[in-house]
């Protein structure tokens, strides 16, 4: 251990070291092409021993156009990472064995359905658990290490079999779809039919499945008793689940046969179940009132097992939180909490009292998780890097993992800096600034508003790229979390409920006014996009205002009526809107595609031909309203791809746009030099 500790300080000195070298040479300034150096570190889970967490790494592979992720493990204490995964096919949801011996995981490296893979922590190659022809989407080990609980896809009759498959689908033209659900689509799945998830029980020596749960349902979060008795489980069991998003936490004895108990019974959307120590409670996320939907703040519920009336931990909190995880001894649970710009690590007593923060700052905390002694293992990020797994060591988070510490040392990152702005009616908005590289104090510099999805979602102060590949070029980066956005509670993001484009635009301009008050932004250079819901306001933006020079609409809807019955939110649509043949008057109101005709900004259209979130007709119709009226534009459709842009030469290309379009409206045009 002595020489293993040695090892590990030398090379965290000589790291340093080089560090400091590199950062009093040149540092270069991001590129695009950097994307396929960036690493995703994720999911990390400590060993029944505490002496180690696995975790996953991610990264794009511009050759092969792909991404592929690893499993790889790392000393709790500090030390060098070791690569456990190899193959070309995504390895992911490492789990700890309670009993320590192995290391399961979820790949579908031999075959198009992931199934369950052992990695014996005694040495040697990972072999396959599981066969099951629906394919395995996720897995708990029993406390006694000898079975799996699994959630599995109904098997597919019309699904060619493995051998011949592939022939027998070029030869047969594919069946039509015939559907009868409610709720039909889903943006990269595509048309849902009536296969259904459930949760199995696996033994682990027997290789034999048993399946639990039934019925036209899908069921998630499977979760073992202490005892090893019962499963707990998340499911939608109303008459019509695809009316509604009414799921409850339920608990079923770990054999088939059985019926499964409700434990809530909440309208709303209960998750995330987890048994406490003693296996009395379960604690888990109550969803908020049903009539908010996205826009509801959820809280922090504990409810008996045996039965009861659930109870609230988080009363008054007015954040929303997530993966509430009880701890070893059972006095408290940890969570996490979402906080004007950051995500927390939090913790509250199981019988109730103050929520104190175990981890804050202006920082994002991703996942965490509890070894079986109490050690903490956090994933966390700032402005300044991409997420990384840390111990949390007597209050103090200690770095585990460096993914990324060698290919930032030479990077010339731009600042971030958090500010306030006042809207026109007095509420104050969060925003952040980056700045590029080097940026000469008191230059007005050209800038760019980059608006965030959701709507109810929030802009952190956790590393960007998007922020950082436009500050590199020479822009002042803008983002603003407004009304609409999570982090400040129900009011804040209910704001806009059935008036998108209205006070949340207000705010955004807020945040581009403060930044132009600063003396930073250039008000004769201003850019605007997003996407997603990001695309959305930015429709509703160059429809009210002709001050920004140029635009980019990314999965936007503009034609709100267009999108009834061919996207994937029916559901969404009539509880904040209605029918649109009921109120029709404000579907059109709120519509951007109405207003088109004032739009005079240039605006680049992108979006992915599979998307069935915001269906690229959105972008085909505000391309053509545009081309109609003689407004500069361009549509760029990327083929097969959905809402979120997968394909790393696709992600390339995209960012590619971004700054060929905001450089040929927001930078004057090179002075052409005269010959002699």
């Amino acid at each position: 251990m002595r020489t293993r500790f040695f090892r590990f300080a030398l090379v965290s000195i000589l790291a340093v070291v080089s560090a400091v070298t590199l950062g009093a040479q040149q540092r270069r300034p991001l590129n695009v092409d950097d994307i396929f150096a960036l690493k995703n570190v994720g999911d990390p889970r400590v060993s029944p021993d505490g002496q180690w967490v696995a975790y996953t790494v991610s990264q794009m592979d511009e050759k092969k156009d792909n991404a592929d992720t690893d499993i790889y493990m790392a000393p709790m204490a500090g030390g060098d990472a070791i690569r456990l995964t190899t193959s070309e096919k995504p390895e992911s949801s490492p789990r700890w064995s309670p009993d320590g011996r192995y290391l399961g995981f979820l790949s579908a490296r031999d075959g198009e359905k992931s199934q369950v893979w052992l990695l014996p922590r005694s040495g040697g190659e990972a072999t396959r658990l599981t066969d099951l022809k629906g394919g395995v989407s996720s897995f708990a080990w029993s406390p006694d290490s000898t079975r799996l609980a699994l959630v599995a896809s109904d098997p597919n009759p019309d699904e060619a079999e493995a051998e011949g498959g592939e022939a027998k689908k070029e030869e047969k033209a594919p069946k039509p779809v015939v559907i009868t659900r409610l709720q039909f689509k889903r943006d990269g799945v595509g048309y849902l039919n009536d296969l259904r998830e459930h949760v199995y029980v696996f033994d682990v020596a027997a290789k034999t499945a048993m399946q639990v749960t039934e019925g036209p349902y899908d069921d998630s979060s499977p979760v073992w008793s202490p005892d090893g008795q019962s499963i707990a489980f998340v499911s939608n069991r109303t008459k019509e689940p695809d009316a509604n998003e009414n799921s409850d936490v339920f608990v079923i004895a770990a054999k088939s046969g059985e019926t499964p108990r409700a434990l809530t019974t909440s309208p709303g959307t209960d998750s995330s179940p987890a048994f406490t120590p003693d296996g009395r409670y379960v604690v888990y996320e109550a969803g908020g009132d049903v009539k908010d939907m996205w826009y509801a703040t959820n809280t922090l519920a504990v409810v008996p097992v045996a039965g009861g009336a659930p109870r609230v931990l988080t009363t008054g909190l007015d954040r929303n939180v997530n993966s509430p995880t009880p701890t070893p001894d059972g006095s408290a649970v940890l969570f996490l909490l979402e906080d004007e710009g950051s995500e927390h690590l939090a913790r509250v007593p199981l019988a109730g009292g103050p929520v104190t923060r175990v981890v804050d700052g202006d920082r994002d905390v991703y996942r965490f998780d509890v070894g079986k002694q109490g050690q903490i293992a956090v994933l966390e990020s700032e402005t300044a890097y991409p997420s990384e797994v840390f111990a949390l060591r007597n209050g103090q988070l200690a770095r585990i993992t460096h993914a990324n510490d060698a290919f930032l040392a030479g990077i010339a990152l731009g600042s971030v800096e958090r500010f306030k702005a006042k809207s026109p009616d007095g509420t104050m908005i969060d925003g952040y600034l980056t700045r590029p590289p080097g940026a000469a104090a008191g230059a007005k510099l050209p800038a760019i508003l980059r608006i965030h999805g959701g709507p109810v979602s929030q802009f952190t102060s956790s590393f960007n790229f998007e922020w950082q590949i436009l500050a590199a070029q020479g822009y002042a980066v803008i983002t603003a979390n407004p009304r609409g956005s999570s982090g400040r509670g129900r009011d804040f993001a209910h704001a806009i409920w059935a008036d998108w484009g209205h006070t949340d635009f207000q705010d955004v301009m807020a945040a581009v006014d403060h930044v132009v008050a600063m003396g930073v932004a250039d008000p004769d250079r201003l850019g605007v996009g997003g996407w997603s819901y990001g695309g959305i306001l930015t429709d509703f933006v160059i429809t009210q205002t002709g001050r920004f020079k140029c635009a980019i609409s990314g999965a936007s809807e503009v034609n709100f009526t267009a999108n009834y019955g061919h996207d994937h939110y029916q559901y969404q649509w009539e509880t904040e809107l209605g029918l649109p043949w009921v109120t029709t008057d404000l579907w059109i109101r709120l519509s951007p595609f109405f207003h088109v005709d004032k739009v005079t900004t240039p605006t680049l259209v992108m979006g992915g031909s599979a998307d069935w979130n915001v269906p690229i007709q959105n972008s085909e119709q505000l391309y053509q309203a545009l081309r109609r009226r003689g407004i500069e534009t361009q549509l760029v459709v990327y083929p097969g791809q959905s809402h979120g842009i997968r394909r790393p030469s696709y992600q390339k290309d995209r960012y590619e746009r971004y700054i060929k379009w905001y450089d040929e409206h927001l930078k004057p045009a090179p002075t052409a030099v005269s010959g002699r």
